[in-house]
This record gives structure tokens, C-alpha cells and sequence, in this order.
């Protein structure tokens, strides 16, 4: 696996299928779950101990929202800050796969599922990236797919 670290500014030429991207870790924070829910997710399982112990999630639990910017800073700090990242036009999917509990520890990869120059903006090309995030006890947490558009370093390579 790479990270951002291996190359110092990471162009669309480098983002062939199959390349992999380590993720995290990252530790969830009990704090950081609460003061995200007080502002975008104010349920109960997302604000207290308590109400989550007593929920189908088992603990206070990040909400699912919360846990797509953590797997977004992952992969900010893996690849996408060392990178020609021109930002992304969707999200193809998200699944979350069990609570993210206070205190997990999350890590994962980001795989390359293809890549492909865009015929309507020359220079840049669009890749298809597929994540997945365990917690420390190696069950998956969260899976997501999504393309996002790099700038290309091969003029050869522009339209």
C-alpha cells in the first residue's frame, strides 16, 4: 500500500486500477461524536452514553454522517492533500455496516477501480475509488464508492 508520503504530488497518471491507499488509523473520539450530534445529527444513540447503551447500536455511536467526514479526512490525509484533486462529483454509494462506537479505532483502503481521461475537460481525468473502513477488531465499519476528478501531469495524455 502507498500513501501520500511515498510521492510527493500524486497526478491522475498515478492512479492506476489496483493501486491501494492505506487509511487511519484514526481514533473516534467521544467528544468529537457528541459535538458532531449537538450540531447535524441530534439523536440520542449520537449524544449520550446512556441512550446509545440502550439503542440497537450498543454505546454512543458516531453518526453515519459523521463517520463519511472521518473516512474523508483518511483519505485527505493519504492521498488527496498530495494530490492534483480537483474534487468530486458524487458519491456512488455509502453503506454503513456496524455502529462506529467511542473509542473505535478506524482503518481501511481506498482502491483504484478504474480511471479514465474526461473528454470535456482536457488535462483532467476522473477515477473510481471504492473504500473500506473496519474498527480495531477487523469488522467492517463502513463502505463507500466514489469518482473524483485529477488533474493530469502527461500533456501527452490532454484531449
Amino acid at each position: 500500500m502507498n500513501t501520500a508520503s511515498d510521492n510527493p504530488k500524486l497526478c491522475y497518471e498515478d492512479f492506476t486500477p489496483g493501486r491501494a491507499f492505506a487509511l487511519g488509523p484514526l481514533t473516534v473520539d467521544a467528544e468529537e461524536i457528541v459535538e458532531f450530534a449537538a450540531e447535524f445529527d441530534p439523536q440520542p444513540m449520537h449524544l449520550d452514553e446512556a441512550a446509545g447503551r440502550e439503542s440497537l447500536l450498543g454505546g454512543l455511536a458516531a453518526s453515519g454522517w459523521q463517520t463519511c467526514g472521518l473516512i474523508m479526512r483518511m483519505m485527505a490525509q493519504s492521498y488527496i492533500l498530495n494530490s492534483t484533486a480537483q474534487g468530486a462529483p458524487k458519491v456512488d454509494y455509502v453503506r454503513w455496516k456496524r455502529p462506529v462506537l467511542a473509542g473505535d479505532v478506524l482503518s481501511g483502503v481506498s482502491r483504484v477501480l478504474s480511471a479514465r481521461p474526461l473528454k470535456s475537460r482536457p488535462g483532467l481525468g476522473i477515477v473510481q475509488f471504492e473504500q473500506e473502513i473496519h474498527n480495531q477488531r477487523g469488522e467492517l465499519v463502513c463502505e463507500c464508492s466514489n469518482p473524483t476528478f485529477f488533474a493530469m501531469r502527461d500533456k501527452s495524455d490532454r484531449q
